[in-house]
């Protein structure tokens, strides 16, 4: 055998051809995914406060309810408990008697300079008298007085006439503000507030007190130890007075007034902090939820709707729409790749069971696995909600148990095959049960009944084979339905009856099903069925009567062809009827020129012989395509076009090679121009075809077609074409070629069989004076004995598979 065909790649799963099919996989993954994200058809109440409830409404599954009233409680109560926080200033002393020794200092440079400019100069410089007393004093005083805005300005209170006379006095004694600056530390030192009435209020609980500088923090219980401004005020005379003995009362009373008009509250609330802490305390409080269980009445018809009823409802409807997640959905789209291409991997794609057009048919399959997965997540919403709003009492399960899936597993088995369609039914099962909240119940049945309908439809010829097939579904679906509810425990009489009726009516509608969509997929797909087939196996087709007519050896040679690759397809095990179809229109090429085909000449006349032998092959070879374009015009089917195709092979022409090489010489003609285009047979039926087709032709030479002749001469036409490697690529084994032997020889023994010699009396037999005469009809030859195989035969089989169509003793 030639090697090139079967060679693998390197990397077996990144050819341009597993990209499709990977291609393929992903799509039917993500179309899963997005079917599962969000739910398809939601099930809705309009009920608003105090509406009357039109039906009985229970909770199709486990969800839970935010009781709004606790989670606000909760979140109130955390917010009280937040403590209120009061920023402290323990820097404000500091600052306020910073500023006073700045302000009073300042004066007390302004007085020096004024003393120093005055001194060196007793006499005015404009007119050169003496300088008298009072006008030195005016413009000292007038001096000082214009610094009292900025003392003022610097200090930030407004100082009185008097005030400042003193001050003036005292020649603005450092001795005077640090008495006030001692007052002032001691009294904020214990902390004054701004309004002690509002923090009071705050006494169970305490306040936080932050320090504005070091942002550090503590809890504070003793709030009665923090003055009021009107009380820090009071406090000054008492607090001072240890400081104010020693001074006359006028500067005691300045020294007072200052220290009570500089006091400033070095406790303040605030307010921001307080409500960021209150909303965060309040945020942290997770939602006070109620479980509702599946089964659970939310609502009974004739009720009107309460607050809390209506409350259930919405969160029921907020859960079903709320969207998954983008995480999940993507887990999902794995979990079915990953499925789908282990499938591929360890079952489709074994034994080339996906044919010879593997994307095409794994394209069919994706089809159909995108269909019945949108059914699927259609009817697990609808049937909640059809048994909600049913005025009878039907169990979910019911309904699940009435649907049709198992028509996706008999489609697959009529186009593909059983062995593809068990991993399909595999596949559609799993993605189901995830569908319907990963049931296992829910997998093991729609498992059973689609590989079962598969293997009561795989020998489908006829339509009523598609109500039986239904038929026994229904039956087997009954018996898995009464086994599930067994095992779960939870079933009654009337819900066993109910279970019953769905799921043989689910059997049947299975059956109708598939009838329905089967001629749509072969339209679609241009695929062809045994039923197809059926039809196409009747002689009474316009092209076979055109043939017949027309060419009528050819038609005859098809026929037996027909028969002959029917049998042998028996016993090795491919589609006999797929076979014989094949080999009745394999050369409906040759009804455009019938007479250049030797079958269809009469009186001895050759038209090649007055034809150059590359003519002749050109006319042979054309035959081919006339006839995939004649199939096409009578749309007969792809499976049947590529039989045609494939019927030669990549052959040679030898009779016509040997006359051009006897012609031209043998380095003169190219071996190509006389070979068949092919491709070689891809099936084992269109491998048939092409042994039926040569082994037909060449019987019809032998002069004397005794048994062993036949016998030989198959096993050498086999040998033949076997070594030729025109069988590589349609899997035909030696021992299926063994049985095709044994078939052929079989078929034509039955064909080129002898008559014995029939002794007819005549009333004038005693005219010849022996009483009897031989019958001179062509077609009654006395038999002759069959010899076992000539020594010709054994030589010429010298190197073959010598006992190829022998019977084992």
């Amino acid at each position: 055998m030639s090697n090139e065909k079967n060679k693998k790649p390197a990397y077996p799963l990144v050819g341009s051809r597993n990209r499709v099919r990977w291609g393929i996989l992903l799509a039917v993954a993500v179309i899963f995914a997005i079917l599962r994200y969000p739910n398809l058809i939601i099930t809705q109440y309009h009920y608003e406060l105090g509406d009357v409830a039109e039906r009985d409404v229970k909770a199709p599954k486990d969800f839970l309810v935010e009781d709004t009233a606790a989670t606000e409680s909760k979140r109130r109560q955390a917010a009280e408990g937040v403590l209120t926080v009061y920023d402290y200033d323990g820097e404000l002393s500091t600052a306020l008697s910073r500023n006073l020794e700045q302000a009073v200092g300042d004066l007390k440079k302004a007085v020096q300079a004024a003393h120093a400019k005055g001194q060196p100069s007793p006499v005015s410089p404009s007119d050169g008298a003496p300088r008298t007393p009072a006008v030195e004093s005016a413009s000292f005083q007038d001096q000082i007085w214009e610094g009292r805005n900025h003392f003022e300005e610097k200090i930030g209170i407004q100082v009185n006439q008097g005030a400042y006379q003193a001050l003036e006095k005292e020649k603005f004694s450092p001795e005077t503000t640090a008495v006030i600056s001692r007052i002032l530390a001691k009294i904020l030192e214990n902390g004054v507030v701004t309004n002690k009435e509002i923090l009071l209020k705050e006494t169970d609980k305490g306040i936080i007190l932050r320090d504005v500088s070091t942002k550090e923090e503590r809890v504070v219980h003793n709030l009665k130890q923090f003055y009021g401004l009107d009380q820090a005020k009071a406090m000054v005379r008492i607090i001072g007075q240890p400081f104010l003995t020693n001074l006359d009362d006028p500067l005691r009373n300045l020294v007072v007034d200052f220290a009570q008009r500089l006091l400033q509250p070095n406790i303040t609330l605030n307010r921001s902090a307080t409500q960021e802490r209150e909303k965060k305390a309040a945020a942290d409080i997770e939602p006070v939820m109620t479980k509702i269980k599946a089964g659970e009445m939310l609502l009974r018809e004739g009720e009107r709707v309460t607050e809390v009823q209506l409350l259930k409802l919405k969160t029921l409807l907020h859960q079903t729409q709320k969207a998954q997640n983008t995480t999940s959905s993507l887990g999902a789209a794995l979990l079915v790749l990953s499925l789908l291409i282990t499938t591929d991997i360890l079952h489709l794609n074994r034994q080339n069971r996906m044919g010879t057009s593997p994307s095409k048919n794994l394209l069919l399959m994706a089809s159909l696995w995108v269909t019945f997965f949108f059914v699927a997540e259609i009817c697990a919403p609808v049937t909640e909600l059809f048994t909600q709003n049913s005025p009878f009492p039907i169990p979910v399960s019911s309904l699940l148990f009435g649907l049709p899936l198992a028509s996706g597993a008999m489609i697959v088995c009529l186009f593909l095959g059983l062995a593809v369609a068990l991993p399909f039914a595999l596949v559609l099962a799993l993605c189901v049960a995830v569908i319907f909240q990963n049931n296992l119940a829910i997998f093991t049945y729609f498992l059973i009944n689609g590989s079962m309908a598969a293997y009561w439809i795989r020998n489908c010829r006829e339509r009523k084979v598609f109500i039986t097939a239904g038929a026994k579904i229904g039956v087997l679906n009954v018996v898995l339905a009464t086994a599930i509810e067994f095992y779960s425990g939870e079933f009654s009489g009337p819900q066993l009856l109910s279970d019953w009726a769905f799921c043989f009516l689910g059997g049947m509608a299975a059956g109708i099903v598939t009838a329905g969509i089967v001629p749509l997929v072969e339209i679609a797909f241009d695929y062809t069925t045994d039923i197809t087939l059926l039809e196409l196996a009747n002689l009474d087709r316009p092209i076979l009567r055109r043939l017949m007519i027309e060419a009528p050896g050819t038609y005859h040679h098809s026929v037996i062809v027909g028969s002959l690759v029917e049998a042998a397809a028996s016993t090795i095990g491919a589609n006999p009827l797929l076979a014989k179809v094949c080999g009745y229109y394999h050369d409906i090429g040759k009804i455009r020129k019938p007479l250049y085909f030797i079958e269809n000449q009469t009186a001895g006349k050759n038209k090649h012989d007055k034809l150059a032998p590359s003519m002749s092959s050109l006319i042979l070879i054309a035959h081919i395509k006339d006839g995939v374009e004649i199939a096409r015009e009578n749309k007969l089917g792809q499976v049947i076009m590529d039989t045609i195709r494939q019927h030669h092979g990549t052959s040679l022409i030898k009779y016509f090679y040997e006359k051009a090489k006897q012609r031209k010489g043998e380095d003169k003609v190219n071996i190509d121009d006389f070979r068949y285009p092919g491709p070689k047979p891809q099936t084992r039926e269109a491998g048939l075809v092409m042994l039926a087709d040569v082994v037909e032709a060449a019987s019809r030479t032998l002069d004397n077609p005794t048994p062993s002749r036949i016998q030989g001469l198959v096993q050498n036409l086999i040998n033949q074409i076997f070594s030729d490697g025109q069988l590589d690529a349609c899997e035909l084994t030696l021992k299926d070629l063994h049985n095709i032997a044994k078939s052929f020889n079989k078929i034509l023994y039955g064909i080129h069989h002898h008559r014995i010699e029939y002794i007819e009396k005549r009333t004038s037999a005693t005219e010849d004076g022996k009483g009897k005469t031989k019958n001179g009809s062509s077609d009654r030859q006395p038999a002759k004995a069959n010899p076992d195989l000539s020594e010709e035969d054994t030589k010429n089989g010298g190197g073959h598979l010598k006992r190829l169509g022998l019977s084992s003793r």
